[in-house]
């Protein structure tokens, strides 16, 4: 049995069936992770005494009887802007190079409340800015795919560990993208929730109207349990909702799926298909992943988002400007690095920031601070969530013509480092993912096949309204069982 290429709920099964123990598990991935960490690089930190601690905790537990619940003894890494207490939570910079958290992230305590074992803390792009995870201040996570090419970003240490099979499952933050996009790039399944279904609570603020925390997983029934576990509404985090669960969970509602879409109606919205620079291989990738859903009897409708196009200049403003207001607590005072280069308040700001932050955070703290400053905030900041609100209002009368919206997840599959030094070219990654952020509905990436051309993973992007996860589950879930599996693990 190759326990590196159990998804969660097969790990799960085999747990309660007392076939292993979450000690033999752990050490599995622990041994993996020995094997090729040196080359992927996704991981920032790893103790593994805590790992293998939990694990025979969890075997304790499940030998006297007193599961935490199913998924009791599972280990899940963790992307590194998620707090976990007691633990380094760097957010890959090197302001919060020494920060350890004080208190659990409600994802974390809800992972802990059902046992689950935390392990490790995944590499990202910088405060989850970028889109190849190339920003890290510590290292450059590789593809395990093609080792010279980029996972994606931001969330691409959480997306290489799950795809090298350095962990059943992970979880990442998506703010235009960050798990959609790397899931795409490594072959795996991300999803970003519904904004609010999932409390942030822990999770260190980049852009706080558009960030959302999400598994990253091996295929859509994980998706569809580890939502079941970090969901719900939290009193720490105004912004999350009372939102409802279907009887039984998500995942329950995938058992004894048959695949058949007959009635679904999917939405082809025009101006993602017109996007220049698509690549030839994604191209033939998407348009077979839309034969299959055909074959599948769902029915396609031609549909309109017409404020699409304004879509990352709307993104560009406004998660720069929440970034340059949430990183301002970063000041070499009260936590993170202090320059030792200062001798009074001002020189400790000023050198303290500058030499903690790295150059894209720096880029989009300028930015922000520039749109939000006197004399322009009307001409950008307000004017951006106008455009905003138009999106947001495409997307729903999208719904009344369809029940998911189909889309590639990238112009192209993974890229070599180095290749887009232009950071106009990195954001331009993002261009079929930053308008759901917008929006603030529910999308998920699925593997769809590999490009011909590059011999590397791409995926596909389906998209729901607000709360409506369990609909994009189904339609996803009949793709994957439909279009298949395992062929999409990474043959490293």
């Amino acid at each position: 049995m190759d326990l590196k290429k159990l998804t969660m709920v097969e790990a799960a099964d085999l747990l309660n069936d007392g076939k292993i123990s979450s000690l033999e598990l752990c050490q599995a991935y622990l041994d993996r992770i020995a094997a090729v960490e040196p080359a992927v690089s996704a991981l920032l930190s790893l103790d593994q005494e805590s790992v293998l601690a939990q694990a025979k905790e969890s075997d304790a537990r499940r030998a006297a009887g007193k599961t935490f619940g199913r998924f009791d003894g599972v280990p899940v890494t963790i992307k590194d802007n998620i707090a976990v207490k007691g633990q380094p939570c760097t957010c890959a910079s090197r302001i919060l190079e020494k920060f350890v958290s004080p208190y659990d992230a409600t994802v974390i305590s809800k992972l802990r409340q059902n046992g689950m074992v935390l392990m490790g803390r995944a590499n990202m792009d910088e405060f989850a800015m970028g889109s190849s995870c190339e920003n890290s201040a510590y290292k450059k996570t590789c593809n395990p795919w093609n080792l010279e090419c980029v996972p994606g970003g931001s969330s691409g240490g959480s997306a290489a560990a799950v795809a090298a099979g350095e962990t059943v499952i992970a979880l990442g933050s998506d703010t235009g993208g960050s798990i959609r996009q790397p899931a795409s790039f490594c072959g795996i399944v991300g999803l970003k929730p519904t904004y609010g279904r999932v409390s942030r609570f822990g999770l260190v603020a980049f852009a706080s109207s558009l960030d959302q925390i999400g598994p990253m997983s091996k295929d859509v029934l994980d998706s569809a349990a580890m939502l079941d576990l970090i969901t719900g509404q939290d009193v720490r985090d105004t912004t999350s909702l009372p939102a409802e669960v279907p009887q039984g969970g998500f995942a329950a509602q995938l058992k004894g799926l048959q695949g058949d879409l007959k009635g679904v109606r999917i939405g082809i919205p025009k101006e993602y298909f017109e996007v220049e620079g698509v690549a030839p291989g994604v191209a033939k990738v998407t348009q077979e992943a839309m034969d299959v859903l055909k074959s599948l009897g769902a029915e396609f409708v031609d549909i309109s988002l017409p404020h699409t196009k304004y879509s990352m200049a709307c993104y560009y403003i406004i998660a720069p400007a929440e970034a340059s207001a949430n990183l301002a607590r970063f000041d070499g005072i009260r936590y993170g690095y202090r320059s030792e280069n200062a001798d009074d308040l001002i020189s400790t700001y000023l050198t303290s920031r500058g030499e903690g932050f790295g150059p894209e955070v720096t880029r989009r703290i300028m930015l922000g601070t520039y749109v939000l400053s006197s004399g322009y905030y009307d001409a950008y900041y307000v004017r951006a969530q106008k455009v905003r609100t138009l999106i947001r209002r495409d997307f729903t009368d999208a719904f009344e013509k369809c029940d998911v919206i189909f889309t590639p997840v990238a112009p192209a599959t993974a890229f070599k480092f180095g290749e887009k030094s232009d950071p106009m070219q990195m954001y331009l990654s993002d261009v079929f993912t930053t308008a759901l952020n917008l929006a603030g509905n529910c999308g998920i990436s699925v593997p769809a096949g590999i490009d011909p051309d590059t011999n590397m993973p791409s995926g596909i992007q389906l998209i729901a309204p607000s709360l409506a996860e369990d609909r994009l589950f189904k339609t996803a879930r009949s793709f994957e069982m439909a279009r298949g599996i395992k062929e999409f693990t990474a043959p490293l």
